[in-house]
């Protein structure tokens, strides 16, 4: 899943599954966080804050006692799957698993989100332009979108390495080059995902014309919320099939390239998640109800 989910309620799948590390800090800071980057892409009144924080703070409350302990079980599965290598069939459950739990997430939100979607002023639909553009200049440059194909070659295997490395810990030489070989065949597909990105975020500008519409506003954002696939050029659409198997076929080799220790670090990891998961969703005793902010100051 690509990480340009980032508005409104779509926040919170970032936030509340960030590094495991940082899990419990990252609800424990999950309003102001929240908070901040709704305010960077609308620039919201006072008003608008405080509706902000009382929709984040109880859908928050229900993710944590309701949500924690099914991911909990579901993550104690990913590791059991993957104790002695990956196959094909555990990658696509897992991405299955993140998609349906993203969905529950929609589900639960897309109300409140046109609720405040409502209130916003056509200066911060400005705001919000701007924003979009801020972002997608940082995409073109992290992505070497204006280089030569092995300028965006380099780009992306750094990125990936990256990635690889935040689980397993450090690889050897042997392994960069191994894996530098395994990614160099999948085709690059991130100027497509440029165009497609803008044109999801025209769509949302254009649905924002309709935020004062109560009968149409709140199910065209639910569909536009569940169904990121829709709308895309038939070329992308394609070449996401493509990039898809290859990309799964690309873990599974890399997967076979970890030792023992490094296969270790990544399953410690994935446990330490299911401890946080576990911790974070156990309610408090009988009568222990604060409220509001108060609530999430205590985590």
């Amino acid at each position: 899943m690509r990480p340009c989910r980032r508005l409104l309620l779509l926040l919170l799948l970032t936030a509340l599954i960030a590094g495991c590390s940082a899990l419990r800090l990252g609800y424990r800071e999950a309003d102001i966080i929240l908070a901040w980057r709704a305010n960077t892409y609308f620039d919201l009144d006072a008003q608008q804050k405080r509706e902000f924080n009382l929709r984040i703070d109880r859908l928050l409350q229900w993710h944590r006692y309701e949500q924690l302990p099914e991911y909990a079980v579901f993550t104690a599965a990913a590791i059991n799957k993957a104790q002695h290598g990956l196959t094909r069939e555990d990658i696509v459950w897992f991405i299955d698993g993140i998609n349906a739990r993203y969905l529950v997430i929609v589900d639960r939100g897309a109300a409140d989100a046109a609720d405040l979607l409502a209130t916003i002023a056509p200066e911060q639909i400005a705001a919000l332009q701007k924003q979009f553009d801020k972002d997608n200049r940082k995409f073109v440059s992290e992505h070497e979108l204006d280089g030569a194909p092995e300028a965006r070659k380099r780009a992306r295997l750094k990125k990936t390495l990256a990635q690889i490395e935040d689980w397993t810990g450090s690889l050897s030489r042997e392994q960069e080059q191994k894996i530098a070989v395994l990614l160099d065949p999948v085709p690059l597909i991130e100027r497509l995902r440029h165009q497609d990105r803008i044109r999801r975020q025209k769509e949302f500008l254009e649905l924002l014309e309709l935020r004062q519409d109560k009968q149409e506003f709140p199910p065209k954002l639910h569909a536009w919320l569940r169904d990121w696939k829709h709308g895309r050029t038939p070329e992308y659409e394609q070449l996401s099939s493509e990039v898809f198997e290859k990309l799964v076929q690309f873990y599974i080799a890399v997967d076979m390239l970890l030792t023992p220790g490094q296969r270790q670090t990544v399953l410690r990891r994935l446990q330490r998640y299911v401890d946080d998961f576990n911790t974070l969703s156990q309610k408090r005793a009988a009568g222990f109800n604060p409220t509001g902010a108060d609530r999430l100051a205590l985590f």
